[in-house]
């Protein structure tokens, strides 16, 4: 009978190897705290370090067969956490400049008939999805983009850290994006 916990990384990872779940299971609990510590510091949000260190065990487990660690366990997981990390962030910036975009593209107003109508339906999408955010992120939201406060005059408004401020924000944004992305696809592409 393998006692899993008392083994050793490497014997873990050949064990892994041959779709051992046990041990993945083992690895998992062994480097999970540290490396969720490790995301949260530097990402600066709980919800996407867990998912960030979700995405890492999984796809360890997806490439179990082929992974071939050059340096020891724990070296390897601390740089592949902190290439997904850098993932994330280039996520984000992508993200950003689409909005960016798209703000811009409302602003113009410059639009045939055909994007008039379409624009319209956007806004007419938005403003439905904008109303049915959580009211203190919804109120975080309207003070950013329609009343253009900073996140300082906000916090101050609402009595609120800067911190919160950010982190209602970064929600109401990841909320719509999440929800109007598909939305978008069809509207520009159809």
């Amino acid at each position: 009978m393998v006692l899993y916990d008392e083994q050793s990384d490497q014997h873990l990872l050949s064990l892994i190897r041959e779709d051992d779940e046990k041990a993945f299971a083992v690895l998992y609990r062994r480097y999970k705290g540290v490396l969720y510590l490790h995301a949260c510091r530097l990402l600066e949000d709980e919800d996407e370090a867990k998912d960030a260190l979700q995405e890492l065990f999984t796809k360890l487990w997806m490439k179990r067969q082929d992974l071939a660690l050059g340096t020891s366990l724990s070296s390897y997981l601390y740089a592949a956490i902190r290439n997904q990390i850098l993932d994330t962030f280039a996520h984000k910036k992508v993200q950003e400049k689409y909005i960016d975009s798209l703000q811009k593209f409302l602003e113009e107003g410059e639009c045939m008939t055909d994007d008039y109508i379409r624009e319209k339906e956007l806004s007419k999408l938005i403003e439905e999805e904008v109303a049915l955010l959580p009211k203190k992120m919804r109120t975080v939201f309207e003070l950013s983009r329609k009343v253009h406060m900073t996140y300082k005059e906000i916090a101050f408004e609402l009595d609120i850290s800067d911190k919160t401020v950010k982190k209602q924000m970064n929600n109401a944004l990841r909320i719509l994006k999440h929800k109007i992305y598909l939305v978008l696809a069809f509207l520009f592409f159809f």
